[in-house]
């Protein structure tokens, strides 16, 4: 590896307050960063906030003020959220400054001289009732290329194609429901497809070190062939773009805003060219899934444009997300757990930071749970970890007067040592390869082993041989002063918390060894590590943040099929009518490539009855069926000895009556195992019978 490490988190939206699930490749780039300073590389560490474009201008209409405020307020929050949260920055910047507008301009520059730019009309959209154009994010609707009903104007999250918001079928304003219009207007683009050649050579040669979803996202976007990508906008709040007739437009955010990486470092250091352009740096990027292709394909497009010699990404980090008892996090309606808020609860960072690197959603969605918090917390922190710095400290303390004792090992002493020097030197390897969490589940296994030593040894004993109880409790010394270090780059206030209780300077991890700490040593009266979350503090909780450990987010019924018809203007489509028992209803369903009309008459099927209605290819759809999907192979989930209009539970779960958008059912995880239909972690069932499947294993329910 690189002595010269150059890390980035993906820069946030100054439009809200982080939650835990923004929080995921921030906290994520923090512990790999801090893992490289104790291992003794040159690290810089950038990440800053994303201040330009409509999502400011909407929230700043939103509280009244202007853009400028809006980036003000949040980005104080931010940082203070941050530092809370101990994120080791090297540099916290934002997009809106002058280094990065500086940066924007020669990197533009650049891209127009080496004719990477193109005009091209292009049909904006502009909501009439907002009277605003709008970005590409605040344009919804149809997917053209798989009828997902909530694509948005720059990219289809089900398919992963590209798209422009006049591509999208009854597309409509994000902010008001409002039809758009669109409005021609000259633009600059991108030639992507002229740089796509050096853009796939590059791939082909670093994409190795890519996580798997960046990989396959990225190729997914390849093998559609890249298209000219608009980087103008007729907004107000933005850079303005320095060339003669178009003085009125800004760049597109997603122009800057990566750019913003380097324009931050200008801003904060002096030899910011020492780290982005030189091939002796190794470029690490951390992000959330929705910002593959900016950093995959777009930005190096960009960088590559210029012919100029910007340092490109070697590695991509990207994790998936996080989310809240089985929904989604959302700030105005109080549920969640967000930055400013999670402050207040009384519990420290160091144990938010451990839940969430435990918890990392590196290859699929996982779910924030406060019973899991506290299991977490409790289970873990307090009984593992906490409990064997309580116990060896305190027999220090009372029986050796806080001083070290004779340590004389002897051959099942040295095999205990060799178990965990090679513990350890796995979590080297795991941190340095980015698989944090394993890294931090190792970590955890060596105070277990150290805890069942300490149980096996039984250095309380008195009548055991002195020596060997006072060699136990110096050798366990030995092995906190390791976790110490180990545990750094996750906790690192406990981190530093164990190495005063221990009377050591902060250590790096050069100082790992079982045999530093010698006959002599004093330590410092004991003091607990970590607290537990108590069943009345966790209710306390549950109730202030809008726990739904009680409730689902869906209202499932059974409905029997009574009519199937083609769509009028979709082929892979069939308008359904069902009977509910006491009311009928119509949906659109994406079944005709899987089944034909007579194979779905009369089933018992499973709708999403509080889906917002919507209308398909200009046909209502009054909400949405089940079925399941493994490699292609798609079947319907029934309820065949469920009356209409039954409900169907998840567990003992209550249903819920509100109305929900697709975007939150789609968080939700429904999965077919050992035959069993599961939501979020529970069984389906009506009070006739239980949901089942025919598919295997990991087919996902949608």
């Amino acid at each position: 590896m690189a002595k010269k490490v150059l890390i980035t988190a993906a820069l946030p939206y100054v439009n809200n307050v982080p939650h835990l699930g923004n929080l995921v490749p921030t906290l994520s780039a923090d512990v790999y960063a801090r893992f490289l300073r104790l291992a003794k590389h040159d690290v810089l560490f950038i990440c800053g906030t994303d201040e330009h474009g409509t999502t400011t201008e909407v929230k700043a209409i939103e509280e009244g003020v202007t853009p400028q405020e809006i980036c003000d307020k949040y980005f104080k929050i931010h940082k203070e959220v941050y530092d809370w949260f101990h994120c080791s920055f090297d540099c916290f910047g934002r997009t809106s400054s002058e280094a990065n507008k500086k940066t924007t301009y020669e990197i533009f520059n650049d891209l127009d001289e080496n004719g990477y730019l193109l005009k091209q009309p292009l049909k904006q959209a502009r909501c009439p009732k907002c009277e605003r154009f709008l970005a590409d994010r605040f344009v919804v609707g149809m997917c053209p290329h798989c009828d997902y009903v909530h694509a948005r104007g720059d990219q289809c999250e089900n398919c992963g194609k590209l798209l422009e918001p006049n591509q999208l079928i009854a597309a409509k304003c994000k902010i008001c429901k409002t039809i758009p219009e669109f409005v021609d207007s000259m633009h600059l683009f991108m030639d992507l497809p002229k740089i796509e050649p050096e853009l796939r050579e590059w791939i082909s040669e670093v994409q190795d070190d890519w996580s798997e979803n960046a990989k396959t996202m990225t190729q997914a976007w390849l093998k559609e062939g890249l298209k000219p990508r608009c980087i103008t906008r007729d907004l107000k709040w933005g850079i303005k773009v320095p060339k003669a007739g178009f003085e009125d437009k800004v760049f597109y955010s997603w122009f800057d805003a990566p750019i913003g990486y380097i324009g931050i470092t200008r801003e904060f250091r002096k030899d910011w060219e020492t780290w982005w352009k030189s091939e002796d740096v190794r470029l690490v990027q951390f992000m959330g899934k929705d910002n593959i292709p900016f950093h995959s394909i777009i930005f190096p497009g960009f960088l590559l444009g210029t012919k100029k010699s910007w340092k490109l990404v070697d590695e991509l980090a990207v994790n998936e997300f996080i989310n809240y008892e089985g929904g989604q996090f959302s700030k105005s309606r109080g549920v969640g757990v967000f930055g400013d808020s999670i402050m207040q609860t009384g519990i420290p960072a160091d144990a938010w930071r451990y839940y969430v690197v435990a918890n990392l959603p590196e290859k699929m969605d996982s779910d924030f749970r406060w019973d899991d918090f506290a299991a977490k917390i409790n289970n873990e922190l307090v009984a593992n970890l906490g409990n064997l710095v309580s116990r060896v400290l305190t027999i220090v303390n009372k029986t050796y007067n806080s001083i070290i004792d004779a340590i004389e090992l002897n051959d099942d002493e040295e095999e205990f040592i060799d178990k965990v020097e090679t513990a350890q030197a796995k979590v080297r390897v795991l941190y340095e390869e980015i698989k944090l969490k394993d890294a931090l589940k190792h970590v955890m296994t060596i105070s277990k082993m150290a805890n069942v030593y300490l149980q096996e040894n039984e250095p309380w004993n008195m009548e055991r041989d002195p020596v060997r109880r006072s060699t136990t409790i110096g050798l366990l010394v030995n092995v906190i002063k390791d976790l110490s270090i180990l545990i750094n780059p996750v906790m690192p206030g406990a981190s530093r918390f164990i190495q005063t209780l221990l009377n050591l300077k902060p250590l790096s991890w050069n100082d790992l060894g079982l045999k530093t700490i010698k006959q002599g040593h004093l330590v410092q009266e004991v003091r607990h590590l970590f607290n537990k979350v108590e069943d009345e503090q966790l209710g306390e909780l549950k109730g202030k943040f809008g726990s739904k450990s009680d409730f689902f987010p869906l209202n499932l019924r059974v409905a029997v099929v009574k009519k199937v018809e083609d769509h009028p203007d979709a082929d892979k489509l069939y308008v359904l009518k069902l009977d509910l028992g006491d009311h009928s209803r119509q949906i659109v369903a994406g079944m005709k490539p899987h089944y034909k009309p007579d194979e779905l008459l009369g089933k018992h099927i499973i709708i999403v009855s509080n889906l917002a209605h919507a209308k398909l290819r200009g046909v209502n759809s009054e909400g949405m069926m089940l079925a399941a999907d493994k490699d292609g192979v798609v079947k319907v989930i029934e309820a065949p000895n469920s009356p209409p209009g039954r409900q169907v539970m998840a567990g003992d779960l209550k249903n819920n009556d509100k109305e929900i958008t697709y975007e939150e059912f789609s968080r939700i995880k429904i999965r077919v195992l050992q035959g069993r239909v599961l939501a979020s972690g529970k069984q389906l069932k009506s009070q006739d019978e239980d949901i089942v499947s025919g598919l295997p294993d990991g087919a996902i329910v949608k």
